[in-house]
């Protein structure tokens, strides 16, 4: 039996920053009005013509393989979270693949998008408990700037969304004492337009069939979201896959070195901290610099924890996410 460790992190976002008062300039909002509501002050836009989903993957995952001490070579597997490929297909698992200049092993696309990154986690363990790989890298990346209704008719979702990639090599461990103790994945589809965005897909058919007002505009093509349902959701699921993780493995709250949620909005994130009694310096939190990256989310946040000295080997670390779907799930570690 082995366990599988994270033994490398890594991450990278895009140099241009767009703050609250930037985006007040092309849509009816304010600093005051999406801090109050999201907790943002600033997210990162790609650029166009240079950043893509994959290219930022790929940055990533050249940091996460540098600092777990592999050769690339050494990658048996390859797991791409993302809710925004470059293609429609194929998906960018490959495009890694081949940009990283790894032999030809298998590469997986995940489309659970806020809860990508823990899904993709989850999966990577399996693999390696049951001893079919020994270094799987797993990348959350995404790029939703391209896809915004920037105006301020999208202004309740555009405002919370950025871009980003982060990315974590999942290696075989052989004290199962360590690394990931146990992951919880639910999903509840009857949801499953509360958050979406309809087109493109198959079951779409073509604009001038589907609108009774042919010179009303298709929106079907941006991001919708029912703010106050989800976020209702939200703080439910959060608690109950938390709970779930540590009951697994006979622990409780107070047990948590730390908790890295999904950066879907600071609110939730305080709601939960404050259910499980958590202290300030159990809960890490970036979405203030970086908004919403869905599937990039976790990766990114749990790297700069991890930087920041926030996390030690010993500390039981918990990751916990929802999105859309809904699907939600948590990963306990023992790092």
């Amino acid at each position: 039996m082995y366990n599988s460790r994270i033994t490398g992190l890594g991450y990278h976002v895009p140099d241009s920053v767009v703050t609250n008062d930037d985006l007040s300039k092309i849509m009816d909002t304010s600093d005051e009005w999406i801090q109050e509501r999201t907790g943002i002050k600033e997210r990162r836009h790609a650029k166009k013509g240079k950043d893509t989903t994959t290219s930022m993957g790929v940055a990533a995952a050249k940091i996460a393989i540098e600092r777990a001490g592999i050769d690339k070579d050494d990658v048996d597997f390859i797991i791409f979270a993302t809710l925004s490929p470059d293609y429609y297909f194929p998906g960018p698992g490959v495009l890694v693949q081949r940009d990283l200049g790894i032999k030809t092993v298998g590469a997986l696309d995940v489309r659970n998008q806020c809860s990508g990154f823990v899904y993709a986690l989850s999966i990577a363990d399996q693999y390696i408990k049951s001893g079919t790989y020994k270094h799987v890298l797993v990348i959350g990346s995404e790029i939703h700037s391209y896809g915004l209704d920037m105006t301020t008719r999208g202004r309740a979702v555009s405002v919370i969304f950025g871009d980003g990639a982060g990315a974590a090599i999942l290696s075989r461990e052989e004290d199962t004492t360590k690394g990931i103790l146990s992951s919880h994945l639910h999903s509840e589809g009857q949801h499953a337009e509360e958050l979406s965005l309809i087109a493109p897909g198959m079951g779409k058919r073509w604009v001038t069939d589907i609108l009774e007002d042919k010179d009303k505009e298709d929106t079907s093509y941006y991001p919708h979201m029912n703010g106050q349902f989800v976020f209702k959701n939200a703080v439910v699921r959060f608690s109950e896959v938390i709970m779930e993780g540590l009951q697994t493995n006979g622990l409780k709250p107070s047990d948590i070195d730390l908790l890295v949620p999904h950066q879907a909005n600071l609110r939730i994130s305080q709601f939960i901290q404050n259910k499980l009694g958590l202290a300030d310096d159990h809960i890490f939190n970036n979405i203030m610099s970086y908004g919403n990256t869905t599937a990039a989310s976790i990766p990114i946040a749990l790297t700069e924890a991890w930087e920041q000295g926030k996390v030690k080997e010993g500390d039981l670390v918990v990751l916990a996410a929802f999105g859309s779907g809904f699907t939600w799930g948590s990963v306990v570690i023992r790092w």
